[in-house]
């Protein structure tokens, strides 16, 4: 089998889901660099379709990959009452991948500096003056990219060691109703009105499509996946019982695992090879959204490349971190009642407050009196004991749809 050096560009993006996309899009768009992106070709090692939700103001840079926006949100305590909360200037939003991989693939085809190619990565390394990524194309030939640097977005195959790990585990139904049964303002982000598990929490969460029309889901935080027949019956007394959906049809459905830990995720894979998505860090360890950290991410990387700094900051900031490994630790020792804990922080904390707080944009002085309105004691226990904890290699989750 020949192996043919390609003509590449300034940087090579290997994946393209949301981060690399992303990363890929903004540097183009900025000039920062030239981008050659390393995608994989149909068939099975392409993942299924995904949804990617996150809060935004205004109409963002991928507006017309939006599905769905909710101005309102609601969460439902495990008493079963609701609380409906206005986050403006902030919005709720759905970016399902198929759209926004074709909007970034249309930009980059348009664009002077972006390149797209179908092939299979393999090894990424260091060479002399930046790095190069073999890949195989679709016929068979194996191709070496050389490049100043490589974004390297591929799953690690293990999780590096955490004190606490946790996984964010689901699976979805988008549904049809026969009747209207849906309040297209109002995304239900968090019911607490099922079943609770030994250990961690559950949840219903609600994306509404139009009237009749949903994504349905149940999701769990806790260290272990469940069967596909256990999300099933979950889900189906769900949408049946607590949500009394009436006669509906499931058009399809998406199962995934989110890994929430508090592992530190080395950037850096070389001195020209970066990680970036949830590889690099970009998943948030207390909530497993991504989506909205991977495009600050990536503005960060490509204004670092346009002023010629070969760094890679950080996707979170070093307070947010610590306060979510706190959290993660309070939520698997039960110190803290999870569905109690996250409806206090909606009912005592001005929406957009929190949402920034969640985003990791909150001053040291609002997420002192966010902490305030928390369990204090358990808290104030864990955090004093979580600095002595020792790291240890937990098992992998597997490969999931990355969510949020």
């Amino acid at each position: 089998m020949s192996r043919e050096p390609v003509g590449t560009s300034d940087v090579v993006v290997v994946g393209g889901g949301a981060a690399g996309l992303s990363l890929a899009h903004r540097l183009v768009e900025t000039g920062a660099a030239t981008v050659t992106v390393v995608e994989p070709p149909d068939g099975p090692a392409r993942p299924a379709e995904r949804t990617w939700c996150y809060w935004d103001q205004g109409d963002g840079d991928f507006e017309e990959a939006v599905t769905a926006t909710w101005p309102l949100l609601r969460v439902h305590g495990p008493d079963g009452g609701p609380l409906t909360v206005d986050p403006a200037p902030w919005r709720y939003r759905m970016v399902r991948s198929a759209a926004f991989e074709r909007l970034v693939h249309a930009r980059l085809a348009r664009a002077p500096g972006g390149r797209l190619l179908r092939a299979t990565a393999g090894t990424v390394r260091d060479v002399p003056g930046g790095a190069e990524v073999r890949c195989t194309a679709q016929d068979g030939r194996t191709l070496t990219l050389r490049s100043r640097y490589v974004f390297d977005s591929r799953p690690l195959r293990a999780l590096p060691p955490a004190r606490t790990q946790l996984l964010q585990h689901f699976r979805g139904w988008f549904v049809r109703t026969r009747g209207d049964r849906f309040d297209p303002a109002v995304a239900d982000l968090m019911d607490f009105r099922v079943p609770q598990p030994c250990h961690g929490l559950a949840f219903g969460y609600v994306l509404p499509l139009a009237p009749d029309r949903a994504l349905v889901e149940y999701t769990e935080f806790s260290r272990t996946p469940l069967t596909t027949e256990a999300y099933e019956a979950a889900l189906g007394h769900y949408a049946r019982e607590v949500l009394r959906l009436g006669e509906f049809g499931v058009e399809s459905a998406e199962q995934g695992v989110i890994p929430m830990t508090d592992a530190r995720f080395p950037r850096r894979a070389g001195s020209a090879v970066f990680r970036i998505g949830t590889a690099g860090g970009a998943t948030r360890p207390a909530t497993g959204y991504t989506f909205a950290a991977v495009q600050r991410h990536s503005r960060a990387i490509a204004a670092a490349l346009h002023d010629g700094r070969a760094t890679v900051p950080a996707p979170h900031g070093r307070r947010a971190l610590a306060m979510d490994a706190v959290l993660l630790r309070a939520l698997d020792t039960g110190r803290i009642d999870g569905p109690e804990f996250f409806t206090g922080l909606f009912r005592r904390t001005p929406a957009p407050r929190l949402l920034r707080f969640l985003d990791g944009s909150t001053s040291l002085r609002e997420e002192w009196g966010i902490g305030l309105r928390t369990p204090v004691g358990p808290m104030l226990r864990t955090a004093l004991e979580v600095p002595f904890l020792p790291r240890r290699t937990h098992p992998a989750p597997g490969t999931g749809e990355n969510h949020r």
